[in-house]
């Protein structure tokens, strides 16, 4: 797995945006991403669509790379951690979440994020809020128009559509504004909406090798 990197200055702090997904945040020494959807595959499953779970292991895999690189101290993660409730594929990411136990894990709740009371001792998370607040900053996972501060978001999945001479490529981006940094999603096994971004902003479009502004 290879991880290109492109800087971005945010209220007069240093983010590095990369091709897998997240953000980090320098002074914070955050780790920053948006809509893993953990127990998606298990939902789907359960429900008769036969899905191999490689797919979350998969997201798991580049988390743990990015700590390794980065090496953070927190996760901020700016919404939809879960799918669809407890089930097994939470369990499988409890596991994998034990072995950093350093790290503090913080999440801003998403729509999919229906969390009990029992799920969150199971989850352990250090914070968790409808939004977060660091440095004039808000971290929230839609957009909240009445808010004027800065926002980092997730919720959408931003995609950008590249028209080559054989035909249309649709890939995944960062898209940044005066007004908002939107988070692309984390996990692969997701949808790209690329009607919904908003407009006039940086597109920091990505593959698996490569980061560009567009």
């Amino acid at each position: 797995m290879k991880i290109a990197t492109k800087s971005i200055t945010i209220q007069k702090e240093n983010f590095i945006l990369t091709n897998q997904r997240a953000a980090f945040w320098e002074k914070e020494k955050a780790l920053i991403l948006s809509d893993l959807h953990i127990g998606k595959t298990a939902h789907f499953r359960k429900n008769g669509i036969a899905l191999a779970s490689q797919v979350m292991k998969s997201d798991l895999d580049r988390l743990s790379v990015l700590i390794e690189y980065f090496k953070p101290e927190k996760f901020i993660i700016v919404g939809d951690l879960l799918h669809a409730g407890n089930n097994s594929d939470v369990d499988e990411f409890c596991r994998w979440k034990n072995q950093y136990p350093e790290i503090k894990f913080c999440l801003v709740e998403g729509n999919h994020d229906r969390i009990s009371e029992k799920l969150e001792k199971k989850l352990c998370l250090d914070f968790r809020a409808e939004m977060l607040e660091l440095h004039n900053i808000l971290f929230v996972h839609d957009t909240e128009k009445s808010n004027p501060k800065f926002q980092v978001t997730g919720h959408i999945h931003p995609g950008f559509v590249i028209n080559s001479a054989i035909k249309k490529i649709k890939l995944p981006c960062f898209v940044y504004t005066k007004e908002q940094l939107l988070l692309p999603a984390f996990s692969e096994f997701t949808g790209l909406d690329i009607k919904n971004i908003p407009k006039n902003g940086k597109f920091y479009v990505f593959t698996e090798s490569e980061i560009h502004e567009i």
